[in-house]
């Protein structure tokens, strides 16, 4: 089973690229965040004419979250359980015996900005309800945007970090803290080329000079670990005109 999460910045921009790249990599699970879309302009008619049912959860203009897959999704969640959001980032759905959530994590703009304690809170309600989650589903994958950079290997230039959103200490151990639930980074448990990102900023060529970041994650569960032959991030799709500032990460479990 592969599955996949790709943070397209506007499936309304990005629509012929999500089907070029799924006509080249046909993943049985893609998830998408930021498709910035209201659910009435969802391309489902599309997305079915390519082979894929989808489920999804958008508003105009911001955040907006997707599940793209080969099998009719179950057991469809939207949202976090008790937590008040009118902001649309978590989609979760079961495929045979596997959980699959899809996240996009708040941004936090500024560590002194009301947005960043809006970040930390999501993420505490977040790892609270995945506890409950992995109770239910013993076989569960965590993808996404999380705006967090785990580990200073996972930013191009740390030390120019320093103070900013996605590499401050709460933001990492909120990241941690979902590892302890029992999760595990797939990407890490392969030999991985340093230097390797999953988003890079539009401005001062950033993507050209490598100047980037590991934000985009796929946790999984503890009984899934044996099961996962791979994990890549594939720069092609940032290569590509008008793309989106982020890239996919694929990760293969056995069946």
């Amino acid at each position: 089973m592969k599955l996949a999460t790709w943070n397209v910045n506007s499936l309304k921009v990005r629509l012929p690229q999500v089907l070029d790249w799924l006509a080249a990599n046909p993943v049985d699970v893609l998830c998408l965040q930021e498709t910035k879309q209201q659910d009435a302009d969802f391309p489902d008619t599309e997305l079915a004419a390519a082979g894929y049912h989808t489920v999804f959860a958008g508003q105009k203009t911001y955040n907006g979250v997707a599940i793209l897959s080969r099998e009719a999704a179950i057991d469809v969640q939207i949202g976090i359980p008790g937590f008040e959001d009118e902001q649309k980032r978590v989609i979760a759905a079961t495929f045979g015996d596997i959980r699959v959530v899809d996240v996009y994590i708040p941004n936090g703009q500024s560590p002194d900005s009301d947005k960043y304690q809006y970040k930390l809170g999501w993420l505490a309600a977040l790892h609270d309800w995945l506890k409950e989650e992995l109770v239910r589903y013993p076989k569960l994958v965590l993808l996404g945007d999380y705006n967090i950079a785990p580990e200073d290997r996972d930013v191009h230039d740390p030390a120019a970090w320093v103070g900013n959103v996605l590499v401050s200490p709460p933001e990492r151990d909120a990241f941690k803290s979902l590892l302890a639930l029992g999760l595990t980074d797939s990407y890490r448990l392969f030999e991985q080329a340093d230097k390797t990102f999953s988003w890079w900023d539009y401005r001062m060529m950033g993507f050209r000079r490598n100047l980037g970041m590991r934000i985009d994650h796929i946790l999984i569960s503890a009984p899934l670990v044996a099961q996962c032959k791979s994990c890549i991030i594939d720069k092609a799709p940032r290569k590509l005109e008008r793309p989106s500032d982020h890239t996919p990460v694929v990760v293969e479990l056995a069946s």
